[in-house]
């Protein structure tokens, strides 16, 4: 073997750096999109469901007569979060209102009289004796009671008639 120049090393370095460099695009253009690339495809009923891993975004590709469509599928995420930033909006602006100020109208300062209306009356006393008096129903409520108990008679006796000739019927 002769001893290398420097235009012999220089050429061979230039080479080498060729091969490295087209071998490096060789392999960069040989893995396709789907294989470890930017797209993950799942097939479907309807065709392939295609992940961009860049972008999260997930479309749905069917083939139809003009050849393959992809559309993107309505991402959930996106309206939840703009629901939650305008939902976070609108608290901060009550709070800011709540701030500045009371603006309830009609707003007394002081207190209602505190008063039980459910306490009964002091029974009324004659002749010495203690007597309890209790109020009796009104005419009116008495027709509403038995108003009430006659259509809920009624409603029985018709029930009962109607079992009656279910169970007449099937023997």
């Amino acid at each position: 073997m002769r001893p290398a120049t420097s235009s012999t090393t220089s050429w061979l370095a230039a080479a080498a750096a060729v091969m490295v460099v087209s071998g490096g695009l060789v392999a960069a253009q040989s893995a396709p999109d789907g294989e470890n690339g930017r797209y993950s495809m799942t097939p479907i009923a309807e065709g392939v469901l295609r992940l961009d891993t860049r972008t999260g975004t997930v479309s749905t590709c069917t083939k139809n007569d003009a050849g393959w469509a992809c559309y993107a599928v309505p991402d959930e995420r996106t309206a939840l979060d703009a629901e939650i930033g305008r939902l976070q909006a609108e608290v901060e602006r009550l709070r800011g209102q709540l701030a500045a100020g009371p603006t309830v109208s009609g707003k007394i300062d002081e207190a209602l009289p505190k008063s039980d209306q459910l306490k009964k009356a002091e029974p009324k006393a004659a002749e010495g004796e203690r007597k309890i008096e209790i109020p009796l129903p009104s005419d009116q409520d008495v027709d509403r009671v038995m108003s009430f108990l006659e259509k809920a008679w009624r409603r029985l006796i018709d029930m009962a008639n109607r079992v009656q000739k279910d169970v007449s019927g099937k023997i």
